[in-house]
């Protein structure tokens, strides 16, 4: 189960440096996760200051 980004998020970026198989881009109003890449890690939602990061 992949996670996503909900609308909280307040494009930080620090979702993204985190990610070890650089799923996560920046999307038009916010970043958006790769389901078909994610790996179900979590880091990203260790890192985010609004807990955007979720699984799906």
């Amino acid at each position: 189960m992949a996670y996503v980004i909900n609308d909280e998020c307040i494009s930080c970026g620090a979702c993204e440096s985190e990610c070890p198989v650089d799923a996560i881009s920046e999307g038009d109003s916010k970043y958006v996760i790769d389901a078909d890449t994610c790996i179900d890690c979590g880091a990203c939602a260790g890192v985010c200051p609004v807990d955007a990061p979720q699984p799906e």
